[in-house]
């Protein structure tokens, strides 16, 4: 499949403040804004693209319609996972899962975002040796 443009539509309590959440704290901006729906996409990624439908508006299917998002998480891969830990911690939004360095490569942590949102922040890492020699991984 190819394809110009990535995006995920959330369904949401309140759109607008969905939107609001992603802008302040993870450099989206608003580009349609008409209550029931609002259209973000990341400043610097403009084919990262982030919808927040009204959970009960009559757009949004019928099998979930009304219901809160439960079991989502969107990662954002940066560079300097540590400065976005504090900066995000310093402003205030709640930490789910601290900063953790994963033996598979990863350090990461998560926050609780809008509408039972998680999201993870993460950096690629060296791989502990010894876990990918007990996964089968390591190069021998």
């Amino acid at each position: 499949m190819e394809f110009s443009m990535m995006g995920m539509a959330i369904a949401a309590g309140s759109p607008t403040a969905s939107a609001a959440w992603f802008t302040e704290h993870l450099g989206f901006k608003v580009g349609v804004d008409l209550g029931w729906y609002v259209n973000t996409q990341h400043a610097d990624h403009p084919t990262v693209s982030l919808d927040f439908v009204q959970r009960d508006h009559e757009s949004w299917p019928q099998a979930t319609r009304g219901k809160a998002v439960v079991g989502t998480m969107l990662a954002f891969l940066v560079a300097d996972v540590d400065a976005e830990f504090e900066r995000l911690r310093s402003a205030g939004l709640e930490v789910v899962l601290p900063l953790v360095t994963e033996p598979w490569g990863q350090r990461r942590f998560q926050v609780a975002g809008p509408d039972g949102l998680l999201v993870e922040v993460l950096q690629m890492v060296a791989p502990d040796p010894q876990w990918l020699a007990d996964n089968g991984l390591a190069d021998g």
